[in-house]
């Protein structure tokens, strides 16, 4: 019979002398002992602790693993062969099951106390007076790229707004052939952040991606100086449905409605740039100014978006009587 000090018995099992030495506290190995006292083990002691660390790996703790070696004392080719493992593998998925119900519990209150307190907390006077915990959302880095204009929106201005009609945050449907006379003023955006929601992996590198948040209350805190400016309506649209939108709303404070294009149906009939990140089609960032039902001016591309709606606002003004 092989006989091995702790160390090589430890190798061969895959675990480490402490872990060895853990198990035998526990009873679970015991190994034999040299005239000088020194630890001895046997092939069968190994495969008592490689079946220790088998189930580690399923997270069944070592302590509760005594049934499955008495299994392979007892003779048997798997410590699960007896019906005392079947039952500690029973044991072991509803304490799992337990567990992470518990966890679950726990992640669906975080979740709340997080969009409480961003509710709570999210910027209501203009985003510039920065004084809430969300400046991931709120606050622009300083090394944000600057999209190029790659001449992807050219041919828009004097194109004629598409029948489409699209669901809006407020519960109506928005029929964009059919805003009025008046100018309206649509500034498409790719992604809005949400405080419980990750934004896609490498967004800030993504020319034109960030700052939606920050747009977003721009474009509120301008809103009336928008409309004194002659615009007879306001809206954000973005890809993302509308109860993702609504919480935007709500949670900004937001006084105009945002539209909700999942199908990307106008940039499909308008040929608008778009662009893939996390698996999704989103459209790049970009304004349009319609008015008698034809694209008066196009804002593209835009940057900085934390200040695009006095961008905006100047054109409105600039531009006063003319449309």
């Amino acid at each position: 019979m092989t006989r091995m000090r702790i160390a090589e018995a430890a190798a061969r099992a895959g675990v480490t002398a402490k872990a060895v030495r853990y198990y035998e506290s526990l009873g679970l190995v015991t190994p034999g002992r040299l005239d000088n006292g020194y630890r001895v083990f046997s092939d069968h002691d190994v495969r008592l602790m490689q079946e220790v660390r088998s189930l580690g790996g399923l997270g069944i703790v070592a302590q509760r693993t005594r049934p499955f070696l008495e299994c392979l004392a007892a003779g048997q080719d798997y410590g699960d062969d007896c019906p005392a493992s079947l039952a500690a593998y029973r044991d072991a998925i509803t304490a799992l099951t337990e567990r992470i119900e518990d966890l679950t519990a726990k992640r669906a209150a975080l979740s709340i106390q997080l969009r409480d307190a961003a509710h709570r907390t999210d910027c209501s006077s203009p985003c510039e007076d920065e004084r809430t915990v969300m400046t991931d959302l709120n606050q622009l880095p300083p090394d944000l790229p600057v999209p190029d204009d790659d001449g992807a929106a050219d041919h828009l201005v004097g194109r004629s707004t598409p029948h489409l009609t699209l669901p809006a945050t407020s519960g109506e449907s928005v029929a964009l052939n059919r805003l009025g006379e008046a100018r309206s003023v649509l500034y498409l955006y790719p992604l809005t952040g949400r405080p419980d929601i990750d934004l896609p992996g490498g967004w800030d590198n993504i020319p034109g991606a960030r700052g939606c948040t920050t747009e977003a209350c721009d474009f509120r805190d301008h809103h009336s100086e928008l409309l004194d400016a002659g615009a007879a309506r306001v809206f954000g649209v973005s890809s993302q449905d509308s109860a993702y939108q609504r919480e935007v709303v709500a949670r900004l404070r937001l006084p105009f409605p945002m539209l909700s294009d999942t199908q990307l149906a106008l940039a499909e009939s308008l040929g608008l740039p778009t662009f893939r990140a996390a698996g999704m089609t989103l459209f790049k960032r970009l304004t349009l100014v319609i008015s008698q039902e034809t694209i008066e001016h196009v804002f593209y591309p835009v940057f900085p978006p934390n200040e695009h709606a006095q961008q905006v606002l100047a054109w409105l003004r600039s531009h006063a009587g003319k449309g």
